[in-house]
């Protein structure tokens, strides 16, 4: 694309995670200016441990990468219809993982920086934003992630009036393979699924009887976990990441029902007995050598977490690369607080992007970075960018952020939460699929399936038309 006037003010990105960075990347491959700011290594926040743009600090798992039946394999495949780098950095640094997308979580990290780094019109400012950005910063975009620190989010809290809503997050051991016992162990994807630069056998498995579960369950429920200070004791977790000890908080049986089912799996050491529970381990670097307890998060204490987690079958050796850990987010009530252009009502030179709008996961925030990039470069060029429509996984995790989620109950609204992308964003279809292509009709979750698909296919044929209209007319101008 032709750069803009090079006398024109850049777009600040603050912020390099992957919002951050994928924001910057858009801005510049738009024809735009871009500097982004980042803190580290100046100043490290609890969770980051290198000065790397789009460091991932907790799973190395992008999840699905199915486009015709998953919401987050369509948000994939969208993405990568509009050049983004987070998704070219991921799909260059794959690791086996079943169905999923994981990456090696240094060589991902490596690449979207050294792109960044080379892009002539990114400039990279080594520094901390400490409270809003400058006056004459007349185009920003903040991306600084759940891990905000305290000045600018305080400084975010008085602009808008309005409490920053919080929930804690934590992140999942990682375990050196060579100290997991294969011969209690086995490599298996549920159901045999092959998936991006998988086998079918990508996960390593360990299996429990019902009283190793049993008791195993009680072990989390009685560790010692990490003390709250007073100001996080109402803080509500996200569903979509319980510590696993919270989990087992709410029930004997809903660990078996969540990330340790045992459906889709057979032991080769002992095929005819079914386990009662499994323990799943997913592939974290490109070498193989490190693997992740899969739906582990955890606040336990360190010496708990090596004592409870090596009475998993397979696992009493178990040497940890990483032990877990529990950080507490914060994000905007976005749909009260940003425009649909992700812009702050109350200062609307600055726009939001990544997790702290109310997103969750790493596909969502890079996504919500990809926008607000392509939105603050059309608005340098003069010509406001029509968002993309609700149809598309794009427009529906937008239309999540920053549309009717405020509903008045009684005397109240309801509190806005953070959200995965699903299909339960989506507009329903005008004509959902009642028959198969042979003409007999759809039955039972034939009908579910058929209208996943229909959906995605949907989506990219309204995200084609909508490039073609906005992006490729706008990158003419």
């Amino acid at each position: 694309m032709t750069p803009l006037q090079s006398s024109s003010q850049p777009v600040h990105i603050v912020g390099a995670g992957l919002a951050g960075s994928e924001a910057a990347w858009q801005v510049a491959n738009s024809g735009a200016r871009a500097v982004l700011h980042e803190m580290r290594p100046h100043r490290m926040t609890e969770a980051h441990r290198t000065e790397g743009c789009a460091e991932l600090v907790c799973s190395n798992s992008f999840r699905s990468d199915d486009a015709a039946n998953n919401a987050v394999g369509l948000l994939h495949a969208e993405m990568r219809r509009l050049g983004s780098l987070i998704m070219r950095s991921a799909d260059a640094n794959q690791v086996p993982a079943g169905g999923a997308l994981a990456v090696d979580r240094d060589g991902f990290s490596a690449a979207v920086t050294k792109a960044l780094n080379e892009h002539p019109l990114i400039e990279i400012s080594r520094e901390e934003v400490a409270g809003l950005p400058p006056a004459d910063w007349s185009n920003v975009i903040v991306a600084t992630g759940p891990l905000t620190s305290a000045p600018l989010a305080d400084a975010i809290r008085q602009l808008t009036d309005e409490s920053a809503l919080a929930f804690f997050d934590a992140i999942a051991p990682i375990v050196h393979k060579d100290s997991i016992d294969m011969s209690v162990a086995w490599f298996q994807s549920r159901y045999d699924k092959v998936g991006p630069g998988g086998t079918g056998a990508d996960y390593i498995n360990c299996p429990m009887t019902k009283e190793q579960y049993d008791a195993f369950v009680a072990a989390l429920i009685d560790g010692e976990k990490v003390d709250f200070k007073d100001w996080e004791t109402n803080t509500p977790y996200f569903d979509g990441c319980l510590p696993v000890e919270v989990m087992a908080e709410r029930g004997p049986e809903t660990l078996r029902h969540g990330p340790m089912k045992p459906v889709g799996l057979t032991n080769p050491h002992d095929p005819t007995v079914k386990p009662y529970a499994i323990v799943q381990l997913r592939q974290d670097n490109k070498l193989g050598t490190l693997y992740n307890i899969v739906g582990f998060q955890t606040k336990l204490k360190h010496g708990a977490q090596q004592r409870v987690f090596r009475t998993i079958p397979g696992l009493e050796n178990a040497e940890f690369a990483r032990l877990g850990g529990l950080h507490r987010n914060t994000f905007l009530n976005s749909p009260k607080l940003l425009d649909g252009q992700l812009r702050l009502r109350a200062q609307p030179r600055l726009r939001f992007a990544g997790q702290m709008t109310g997103c969750e996961g790493y596909v969502e925030s890079a996504s919500v970075g990809l926008i607000a990039g392509l939105c603050a470069a059309a608005d340098m060029r003069g010509t406001p960018l029509t968002p993309p429509p609700a149809t598309t996984a794009l427009g529906a995790l937008l239309g999540h952020i920053t549309g009717g989620h405020i509903e008045t109950i009684d005397a109240g609204s309801r509190s806005f939460q953070p959200m995965n992308i699903n299909f339960g964003l989506f507009p329903p279809l005008a004509s959902p699929p009642t028959k198969k292509p042979d003409g007999s009709r759809l039955r039972g979750n034939e009908k579910t399936i058929a209208k996943k698909q229909a959906i995605s296919t949907r989506a990219l044929t309204d995200l084609d038309h909508w490039i073609a209209e906005h992006l490729r007319v706008a990158a003419a101008a």
